[in-house]
């Protein structure tokens, strides 16, 4: 589904990204991690089109994406959360969400996503829904960004860190969603620091550190793997 060759990028002069390569299949959750500064949030960024690869090939669904513009990458089926959230302070819960609502196929009745399902998967939203995107706490606007890039009906959803300082009980909330979204058959690239929360959803694992991925694979391998562990994970 998406495929990536040998990513370099650059901020400025800065060698950034050093030969990453990935793949994520249809319906497969596959978490990048690492540490602060590993490269992670660049990387999803360059799928992005936001950074171009220099070099690199960047692949969706047998198609060249890298040297597409951001809307025309997310037009073609991407659904993007990013690290700071991006919700719009002043609008409503609803209205942060009818404003980004797009069909999948021909015509309105065909999109997957509507708001009674979003509300279903998050009804803290449905309680919130008249209240303004400031008036949300940390959690609730996690769930709101979260919740806005679905009603994009996207193919693939990248998720920057979206556990990120979330208190215990939340992220347990942003996990169960993160489940169902899986069993749903949607494809999930996660970007985290939390290893509980990639363990708990990911189907396979690649460590990053430095701009490269020193590690790959399933959840038991990594969990069994004590050396990456402790060298690139531990605090």
């Amino acid at each position: 589904m998406l495929d990536l060759d040998n990513i370099h990028a650059y901020y400025g002069d800065s060698h950034i990204l050093h030969g990453v390569s990935l793949a994520v299949n249809e319906g497969e959750v596959v978490c990048l991690l690492g540490r602060n500064g590993a490269g992670k949030t660049t990387t999803i960024l360059t799928i992005m089109g936001y950074l171009k690869p220099r070099p690199g090939r960047i692949r969706f669904r047998d198609r060249d994406i890298a040297e597409l513009p951001p809307y025309a990458v997310a037009r073609l089926g991407f659904g993007f959360v990013p690290q700071e959230r991006g919700i719009f302070p002043s609008l409503t819960v609803r209205e942060n969400l009818t404003v980004f609502a797009r069909a999948r196929g021909q015509g309105w009745k065909n999109r997957r996503w509507t708001l009674e399902r979003i509300f279903e998967l998050f009804p803290h939203l449905r309680a919130r829904e008249k209240n303004l995107g400031f008036q949300l706490s940390g959690g609730e606007q996690q769930m709101l960004s979260i919740a806005r890039a679905l009603m994009l009906n996207p193919s693939l959803l990248l998720l920057d860190e979206p556990s990120e300082g979330l208190a215990p009980m939340i992220v347990q909330e942003i996990i169960e969603v993160l489940k169902n979204l899986k069993r749903e058959g949607l494809a999930i690239l996660l970007v985290e620091q939390n290893l509980r929360t990639a363990l708990a959803v990911a189907d396979r694992h690649h460590v990053m550190n430095k701009g490269e991925i020193c590690f790959t694979g399933s959840s038991a391998e990594l969990e069994g793997n004590d050396v990456v562990l402790r060298e690139y994970l531990s605090v």
